[in-house]
């Protein structure tokens, strides 16, 4: 019996498990219009002279997000809300509003003459990438905790 029971537990993980994996990175092409508000506006004052090449909603078992992919191969991410979670500039640099201004010093004093060519953040930290190559993490006060090359 303890057997049977140990069985039916396994295959209703199984099944929730693959249920969940089939309803996670469900992408959807969606109109930059259908953006939320927050996400639009910010596209139309920060990205205004590039042109969007693809737009789209993921959406997982408890998330959604927005990705924003422009011709030239730069990419805005964002959440639910329509708040900014990563910016990638490639080789041109994040628009310096956009990047919180103890980073900017900070990258201004330590590395002068590099541009933040990337930014991400979540609840507890930013992580910039360099046009030096380097990438340095500031946790939620804007202190460094880690730099890579």
């Amino acid at each position: 019996m303890k057997r049977i029971i140990q069985s039916a537990v396994l295959a209703l993980v199984c099944i929730v498990a693959f249920s969940a994996n089939a309803m996670a990175d469900n992408d959807k092409p969606i109109n930059v219009s259908q953006l939320p508000t927050t996400a639009q506006q910010m596209l139309k004052k920060h990205f205004s002279a590039k042109k969007v090449a693809q737009a789209k909603m993921e959406t997982g078992l408890f998330e959604k997000s927005y990705d924003v992919v422009f011709n030239n191969g730069e990419k805005v991410e964002f959440d639910r809300r329509g708040n900014w979670t990563e910016i990638n500039c490639k080789m041109s640099a994040v628009p310096t509003a956009l990047v919180p201004a103890k980073i900017k010093q900070y990258v201004k004093s330590t590395y002068p003459g590099t541009k933040i060519l990337q930014i991400e953040k979540d609840d507890s930290q930013y992580e910039v990438k360099l046009s030096n190559r380097l990438e340095v993490t500031f946790n939620k006060n804007f202190q460094v905790t880690d730099i890579d090359d």
